[in-house]
């Protein structure tokens, strides 16, 4: 059985050789483009289940390519993973806000690529979850409903922004949120949510979390996801 298609954008031809061979041996199917113009062209002219995409693109770049995806209801929900350079921390965090996926910092390991890869195609195929459907990870297991959790069994007091924050990334392992992100999917009664509480919520949060709390990582310049795998 045939394995997922995926579009690989890059204008360094080395890099977009890279990203095919590797992801073509896992079992891909692969098509590269060297431009955001003539990646469009491909994905209204075909079907992909994942778009991996440089940042630093001529003409059409990175950013103004997904901002362009994430407005067409047709192909909105493809799944984005973007290549990025060190000390492009704006970019990543303004590509996550327009609706990427995940990134990618150049120079990169083909197996961490693979495995970002593979990851981002799981979550995507996952079904939506109901939104009262209890959380179960690792030994916490969170009740919308009911809005409690538990650790071990053991009951946590948390606030109201401190549950909606843990449910947030809880069901959504891997993903990382950016700041804003977050203030735009948490509205909290019991505390204002800003780009900077977000920070200090955090801080509360893994302190009641306790040896849990480390499962919640910083993504540095960028914002926070829960860890993928223990």
């Amino acid at each position: 059985m045939a394995k997922e298609k995926i579009l690989v954008v890059d204008d360094e031809e080395d890099i977009l050789e890279l990203v095919r061979y590797n992801l073509a041996r896992e079992g891909y199917q692969v098509t590269g483009t060297l431009t955001g113009e003539a990646a469009l062209r491909k994905v209204r002219s075909d079907t992909f289940d994942l778009i991996v995409l440089d940042l630093l693109l001529p003409g059409m770049d990175g950013l103004a390519f997904t901002k362009t995806l994430k407005n067409d209801s047709r192909l909105r929900s493809i799944p984005i993973i973007m290549l990025t350079a060190k000390g492009e921390e704006a970019d990543i965090v303004t590509g996550l806000e327009l609706g990427a996926d995940d990134y990618i910092t150049k120079p990169f390991s083909p197996k961490v690529m693979t495995a970002r890869v593979r990851a981002a195609l799981r979550r995507h195929k996952e079904e939506p979850q109901d939104e009262m459907a209890i959380v179960k990870i690792y030994d916490l297991e969170i009740n919308p409903g009911r809005r409690s959790v538990l650790a071990k069994g053991d009951p946590l007091d948390l606030t109201f922004t401190e549950f909606q924050l843990l449910l947030l990334l809880a069901k959504r392992p891997g993903w990382v949120f950016t700041r804003s992100h977050i203030v735009d999917l948490i509205r909290g009664s019991d505390y204002p949510v800003t780009d900077r509480s977000v920070d200090v919520q955090i801080v509360g949060l893994r302190k009641k979390l306790g040896t849990y709390g480390n499962y919640i990582e910083t993504v540095r310049g960028v914002g926070y996801r829960f860890r993928e795998t223990p």
